[in-house]
């Protein structure tokens, strides 16, 4: 199973084809919809989403809500576009050097790309490099999400921290969890800290500048044996890790404790794998994160992210003018202060399509009935050796 996106920040639209669904699944527009208005959300956002009420539209692939085996193409539609087709036009003659985007900005794609594809006008690359492609990749992934809540698999993430301000909330209590986070502006489950974020995002906003932070992301419900310990690129923690540091701003990824780990001895750790009458085998702890020799164990996932400040500042660092070579300023495009908490809605897509792609090559089939027989075995298999321990 893959996909492909295409589409610029202020281009007409954004476009995925995702090849290899089964046929049957049910898609429904709402639920890809309802994670692409949480994405939009949270506070600290800019403009852009004032302008933006973005929503799916299904070109191909789906037939009275059922996916039909062949490729399943989604589009979003950038209402900001007609402010912009003079800018963005696919045809006629470039705009006067004047409107080029000629100051790179510390921290973005702009120098770096510009010198790879050898572009004077630096909008060439700042139009792909944008965030506004992470609205097409959520809709991506709640289209492997659905595919995976099919199977009993549940996702949700929480900003653990926003600047200097750490949130005190863990996963014992997930339902609860989810719940706090559903109520909050920031996708925090700490309702003392949620306050004093807003506070730092509010100074920030006042000093012309913008703040990262850090979100966990929780995955219950996912069988044991999902990726492969037999090749490297095969190894599901390297491709979850690599899910989230492609997400833009995204600087930093663990599994379970993560950095903590190297300082612990093994002894303290690893998961004891343990066994009794009630429960048969089980783990007393999940410092693993869910995940043992690139494999999911049955336990739940958990993994978190670091998210930079984002590079757009309203106060500008120093630069250079890209055509002159002149000290100058990184230009002062139109931009969010704080973008954690949407971050964290698309590290939650971001990890349902590898979960999917995983699900997928574990469970094949070329229409859903298929995947539910072999999901069924399976899980029945693992239920009897399990028992066989006891």
């Amino acid at each position: 199973m893959r996909y492909l996106s295409a589409g610029e920040s202020h281009g007409p639209c954004l476009t995925a084809i995702i090849e290899g669904l089964p046929a049957g699944l049910v898609i429904k527009k709402e639920k890809i919809d309802k994670n692409l208005q949480r994405r939009q959300g949270g506070y600290g956002r800019g403009g852009r989403m004032k302008i933006e009420k973005d929503s799916v539209e299904f070109l191909s692939g789906l037939r009275f809500n059922k996916t039909i085996g062949s490729p399943l193409t989604l589009q979003i539609k950038n209402r900001d576009y007609k402010n912009w087709q003079k800018v963005m036009s696919p045809e006629g003659d470039p705009l006067p050097e004047a409107v080029a985007l000629v100051r790179p900005r510390p921290g973005h794609a702009d120098l770096a790309g510009g010198l790879k594809y050898g572009h004077d006008d630096l909008r060439m690359i700042l139009e792909r490099s944008s965030a506004r492609e992470t609205a097409i990749r959520v809709a991506v992934g709640s289209v492997g999400r659905i595919l995976l809540e099919k199977y009993g698999v549940d996702i949700c993430s929480h900003v653990k921290s926003i600047g200097t301000v750490k949130a005190d909330a863990g996963i014992s209590d997930l339902p609860g969890l989810i719940e706090q986070v559903e109520q909050s502006p920031l996708n925090c489950a700490d309702p003392a800290a949620e306050k004093e974020m807003i506070r730092e995002i509010d100074e920030a906003r006042k000093n012309g500048d913008t703040l990262g932070g850090v979100i966990e992301i929780v995955v219950t419900g996912l069988p044991p044996g999902l990726g492969s310990h037999v090749h490297f690129d095969r190894k599901l923690d390297g491709r979850l890790c690599g899910a989230l540091a492609s997400i833009q701003g995204i600087k930093a990824v663990e599994v379970g404790a993560g950095f903590l780990a190297a300082a612990m001895p093994g002894s303290l750790f690893h998961d004891p794998i343990m066994v009794n009458e009630e429960q048969g085998v089980f783990r007393s702890t999940n410092r693993a994160g869910g995940l043992e020799g690139g494999i999911t164990n049955g336990q739940p996932l958990i993994l978190r992210a670091a998210m930079k400040p984002i590079p757009t500042l309203a106060n500008p660092l120093p630069s250079i003018d890209w055509l002159t070579g002149d000290e100058s300023r990184g230009a002062a495009e139109r931009s969010d202060i704080c973008a954690v908490p949407a971050a964290a809605v698309v590290a939650e897509a971001a990890i349902a399509w590898e979960l999917a792609v995983a699900f997928r090559e574990k469970f094949a089939g070329d229409f859903i009935e298929e995947i539910d027989a072999a999901f069924e075995y399976y899980i029945s298999s693992v239920n009897r050796r399990l028992r066989k321990k006891r």
